[in-house]
């Protein structure tokens, strides 16, 4: 009971974690081009990480990505210690790219983390290969997407708006930034929260036959309070805010303005809707970053700063095999020591 009980204080550790590094998705827009503040951003952005709650409880009906994310490891492989490994190098490789304002993924650190830990335990028989391989794809597939989406709209919009009064046409790209950042949020909530609901549901389905009272024996079976307390926490941590990572969304790889703020977060928000439909963990940063170098290419190809989006891609890249090589390492010496 004990290491369960551990395992889910850390993971809902991870998740306002990540809610911390990651509230510069949802922000760095908005806070860039200056029509709220960072304080009053954050705020915005943490109320819709926690509508998401309800959308995905009452309006969707299900949490399709936590099930994905639980059947990263076969169930005869998943074990407690497997689990509180991979949610260890998880934890320390977010707080290491936060600490260097590397916008990498939550997502695929958590997912690498438990992948790495049973693969440690029982060899690679122990992942399901599929849905990992599924999921990797999306580092690559979720950027061009939100990139492809935002060079479309972005086209779109300055078309139809061509005859528009400048002055007047950013006064309504302002306001609407608010409307599209609250879409990217609720995007965020849904997509993050369910990753550790999905580990904290594999934590639970390990203890069901040792009896633990809190077992369960499906993710079907997840109680309520896992969603809300995941919802919660992803909120609280975006509340906190991630400044140094908002610096390199909002600045650094191409200066943006309202309008393109609006067009970057509406197709982020969308390319997360797409993923919670096909049931697929992907990462908020790799979106949101795809449909900002799609609105900066718009202009111009150099108006993207590519030295600084093929470091960001290095970053993601390195992830998955980065984050499971230390929850191997982790497994590794916690067997020693028990």
């Amino acid at each position: 009971m004990g290491l369960l009980i551990t395992i889910i204080v850390l993971a809902l550790l991870f998740d306002f974690i990540n809610g911390f590094h990651d509230s510069a998705n949802s922000i760095a827009t908005i806070v860039s081009t200056k029509v709220l503040t960072p304080f009053k951003a954050v705020l915005w952005a943490a109320t819709f990480n926690f509508v998401a709650f309800f959308i995905a409880k009452y309006i969707i009906g299900e949490f399709g990505i936590a099930n994905t994310v639980s059947k990263t490891v076969y169930e005869e492989f998943i074990t407690l210690p497997v689990i509180l490994s991979g949610i260890i190098a998880a934890i320390t490789w977010n707080l290491v790219t936060w600490w260097l304002g590397i916008p990498s993924s939550s997502s695929h650190t958590l997912i690498g983390g438990f992948a790495g830990a049973a693969i440690m335990a029982s060899g690679f028989k122990a992942v399901h290969g599929t849905v990992i391989i599924k999921i990797a794809s999306f580092i690559v597939l979720a950027p061009f997407i939100g990139m492809t989406i935002a060079f479309m709209v972005t086209l779109s919009v300055l078309y139809i708006c061509k005859k528009a009064n400048p002055h007047k046409a950013e006064l309504w790209f302002r306001k609407l930034q608010l409307v599209s950042s609250a879409l990217f949020s609720i995007g965020h909530g849904l997509n993050d929260s369910q990753k550790v609901m999905g580990i904290i549901a594999a934590a639970l389905i390990a203890a069901h036959p040792f009896g633990i009272g809190i077992g369960i024996a499906s993710v079907e079976d997840m109680p309520d309070w896992v969603a809300f307390a995941c919802f919660t926490m992803i909120s609280l941590g975006t509340m906190s805010g991630g400044w140094k990572i908002v610096k390199t969304m909002g600045t650094r790889i191409t200066k943006v303005t309202p309008l393109e703020g609006v067009v970057a977060e509406t197709s982020g928000a969308l390319t997360l809707y797409l993923t919670e439909i096909l049931k697929i963990p992907v990462s908020t940063t790799h979106t949101i970053t795809g449909a900002i170098i799609g609105v900066g290419a718009t202009k111009r190809l150099s108006a993207v700063r590519w030295g600084v989006t093929s470091k960001l891609l290095i970053a993601w890249l390195l992830t998955i095999p980065v984050s499971a090589t230390l929850a191997a390492l982790v497994y590794f010496v916690m067997n020693l020591c028990i």
